[in-house]
């Protein structure tokens, strides 16, 4: 398998101009790793296995576990309402909210980018300067006096706003910032020593820029696209090596215990696609009645982010890039050949 899957990685690779870091691991061999473009184009310096990339929504499964670590600790319960929560004004929201209803999207509150009805992230920032965007309490004028968008419960509606309050939540009962609570609770816990939620404009070392192709065939940066913070809803920085140990600590039970570990990879709601469902921040198919993959992903202008755990195979497969497109269409080459 291991030739024949980095066969089809380069091949993908070349198709696409793929620019990133892949790693594929199985029963703890690694089955590829493997690395292609620039982490900065300007200076021609090259992406490793050991380069940081943003993941976007990619990071709400830290979200989750976060939350199910205070709920596991007695702090919360999956049925507190927001209302007990927050004391911020919410004036049109139900009050029935629930962190269930946030964790898997079902709250049916307003969202601040609403992926049904908005094609450009970009668009958020011309009234809303994204150098402003530093804290989690930045993000509520953006949608904390609109309407609710759905009926409580009504349907799965992925919505960003809804980790945003989850992240407060965090920051309310944990009296830590959100950013510094994941570093310590699941970041240390995992070994995940190259993450964290790190500042556009003072990035660490060894971290790829995110790159947006143009139509001229030139490119920019994403600096003028993105808040410069991420938050609860995405935009952490993590390497491959370090999700894939994100995985191993959080199916070995080492952020949670069993039974709370079961609940956040519970497909708790169905999403629109036939098979796909949505756990507390993790996306779960099914092949007939049992489980194919959990997976996360993410994008942004400048990022795209695919990472799948294969319970059947015990395979994981992490795809990192720092371009708007190619994570999806390498995470399909690769499941391809490895669910042969």
């Amino acid at each position: 398998m291991k030739d024949s899957l980095l066969h089809r990685i380069e091949e993908i690779q070349e198709k696409i101009t793929f620019s990133g870091a892949v790693l594929v691991k199985g029963n703890n061999q690694t089955l590829a790793e493997v690395s292609y473009g620039y982490a900065n184009r300007s200076e021609q310096i090259k992406i490793s296995s050991h380069t940081r990339f943003g993941i976007a929504s990619g990071c709400k499964l830290f979200t989750s576990i976060a939350i199910c670590q205070l709920v596991e600790a007695g702090k919360l319960s999956f049925d507190t309402k927001l209302k007990e929560c927050l004391t911020d004004p919410f004036p049109h929201f139900s009050e029935d909210i629930t962190i269930h209803h946030l964790l898997t999207h079902t709250s049916g509150i307003p969202d601040y980018f609403d992926e049904e009805n908005m094609d450009d992230f970009e668009e958020l920032w011309v009234k809303n300067p994204m150098y402003h965007m530093r804290t989690l309490e930045d993000f509520l004028p953006l949608f904390q006096n609109n309407k609710m968008k759905l009926q409580l419960g009504e349907r799965f509606h992925y919505n960003n706003a809804g980790y945003i309050l989850l992240g407060l939540i965090v920051e309310k009962v944990s009296q830590l910032t959100f950013s510094d609570y994941v570093e310590e609770y699941i970041f240390n816990k995992a070994g995940m020593g190259q993450s964290g939620y790190f500042e556009l404009d003072s990035l660490p070392e060894r971290t790829a820029l995110g790159y947006i192709e143009l139509p001229n065939g030139k490119w920019k940066t994403n600096i003028y696209s993105l808040p410069v913070k991420g938050g609860a809803d995405g935009g952490a920085y993590i390497t491959v090596h370090d999700m894939d140990d994100l995985w191993d600590a959080l199916i070995s039970n080492q952020l949670l215990t069993e039974e709370y570990t079961n609940k956040l990879l519970t497909p708790h709601v169905s999403t629109k696609t036939i098979g796909s469902f949505y756990g507390y921040g993790i996306w779960i198919d099914k092949n007939d009645h049992d489980i194919f993959k959990y997976h996360v992903m993410g994008y942004d202008p400048g990022v795209s982010f695919h990472s799948a755990f294969y319970p059947q195979k015990s395979i994981k497969a992490v795809i990192c890039s720092n371009k708007s497109e190619g994570a999806y269409e390498m995470m399909k080459e690769i499941e391809e050949e490895i669910l042969i």
